[in-house]
């Protein structure tokens, strides 16, 4: 009997719980009607409370509003809680210049959805897909060379964010009817006598799911049996099954090598190539708040660039964002807008406190009295003989050029030459303060300095200069 067919999935799913409040999406066809009577059937046995939903798109004309008078007057028999939304989808669409009607379709039932069960107070939405609608999303996916998301298809419980009356809200949607087969539903409607309406909209093969429906599984039924459908909805379930369990280890993975500046990409690189994928995909949406637009073809770029690519290059992602790689980090990024450098010079006071804001740091300078021999025990600290400094000292970023005489060295080396070995990713190269007399350059914070007013036997007066983060 199918609602203990129903019961029984239900249950093992965890579809409802005793006493909750459901909105059923009905537009009026055989599997919403069904879908209704089931539930009106177990209302009592899960004190169930029900309330009854319908989307008038304003595509069909005198054909939907007819629809509309029909499931109104069904929940009327029932005694049921209706809400009806009347809405113009053709001319919503006009209105936007762009996008599909059945994704805008989509949108609107989820936010119509969302916004009668807030305002109702009401727990989820059950919605009427069968087994055989699994069997039409599994193969558009595939038609359409989806990953194991799109495989998986439909599950039982769903739940996603929805954009409703100007805020987000979180709309769980239980699907009850998964694996019942369209003859199944038919034949529970005849044995009852329920009427119920026919879209003729349904037969236009010029959809990629109508002519999935009409032409394709039909042939596929012809030479295969009737099963196949039964068949591919039960791949999708292990489908499902498996990609949370990879999901999960990806998610774990991404926890242990990320940090304030992004991924490790050693950390990375050492996993498996398809928790490699999964874990970008679960970063970049974590980061951009979706994944659409995303395909297969742009994570193999991006694993291309962060295992092949230069020690820092960037690779664009849709949506108006970029991956960095800085040697061994990767970074995602909002893509830059504007090539312009960014140039900052600042003359340098002696005993002073030099704020930079381009770099977000400042420079501290004293005159200090200590032995000769002494060094500086941080990276952002640094020691000059004072009398051997030359003059006009300034602060600013690199140019092109620059070069430095190394500590303990008598020969020159180019500071870009310094950048690389000590892999300084660009995006820093860009701002970090340089302590600088014309094209030479006399201590680069964190990363070295020159000889030249290094301390000897003969320094009597020595300058102590700290780099700090402003505030600090």
């Amino acid at each position: 009997m199918l609602r203990s067919w129903i019961r029984d999935f239900a249950v093992k799913h965890e579809l409802w719980l005793h006493g909750d409040r459901i909105l059923v999406a009905v537009s009026g066809g055989p599997d919403s009607v069904a879908l209704l009577h089931l539930l009106y059937e177990l209302r009592e046995e899960f004190q169930l409370h029900l309330e009854v939903a319908h989307l008038q798109h304003g595509i069909r004309g005198e054909e939907a509003k007819e629809d509309a008078r029909f499931v109104a007057e069904l929940a009327e028999d029932l005694k049921l809680p209706f809400h009806l939304r009347e809405m113009n989808l053709p001319q919503m669409k006009w209105e936007a210049g762009k996008g599909n009607l059945e994704a805008l379709a989509r949108e609107e039932r989820h936010r119509f959805f969302a916004e009668v069960v807030r305002e109702r107070k009401l727990d989820k939405v059950a919605t009427a897909h069968t087994e055989n609608d699994q069997a039409e999303t599994v193969m558009m996916w595939l038609l359409r060379g989806a990953g194991t998301k799109g495989l998986g298809g439909m599950s039982p419980v769903h739940r996603l964010r929805v954009a409703a009356e100007n805020s987000m809200s979180t709309l769980t949607v239980i699907r009850p009817l998964l694996d019942v087969s369209k003859s199944e539903i038919l034949a529970y409607l005849d044995d009852r006598k329920c009427a119920y309406r026919v879209d003729r909209s349904n037969q236009n093969i010029a959809l990629l799911r109508n002519w999935i429906r009409l032409e394709l599984l039909p042939k596929i039924h012809q030479r295969v049996g009737t099963g196949f459908s039964a068949r591919l909805s039960h791949l999708a379930a292990m489908i499902r099954d498996e990609d949370r369990f990879l999901e999960d280890l990806a998610r774990k993975s991404y926890e242990s090598m990320r940090d304030s500046n992004g991924l490790s990409r050693a950390g990375l690189l050492c996993e498996p190539k398809a928790l490699q994928r999964r874990i970008l995909r679960h970063w970049i949406g974590l980061t951009r708040g979706h994944l659409r637009s995303l395909e297969f073809v742009h994570i193999e770029e991006l694993l291309r660039l962060i295992k092949e690519g230069p020690p820092q290059g960037r690779l664009s992602i849709p949506g108006g964002w970029e991956l960095v790689r800085e040697y061994d980090t990767v970074k995602l990024a909002k893509a830059s807008r504007s090539l312009k450098r960014i140039c900052y010079t600042y003359e340098f006071s002696i005993g002073t406190v030099l704020r930079i804001p381009e770099a977000g740091m400042q420079l501290c300078s004293q005159e200090v009295d200590i032995s000769v021999g002494a060094v500086p025990t941080e990276p952002m600290e640094a020691l000059f003989d004072r009398e051997a400094l030359p003059r006009n000292l300034v602060v600013r970023n690199f140019r092109r050029g620059d070069r430095f005489k190394p500590l303990g060295m008598t020969g020159h080396k180019k500071v870009k030459g310094l950048f690389i070995d000590k892999k300084v990713p660009l995006s820093a190269r860009a701002t970090l303060p340089l302590l600088a007399t014309g094209d030479e350059i006399l201590w680069i914070p964190g990363y070295g300095r020159s000889d030249t007013a290094r301390l000897t036997e003969k320094t009597t007066s020595i300058l102590h200069i700290k780099a700090v983060p402003i505030g600090a």
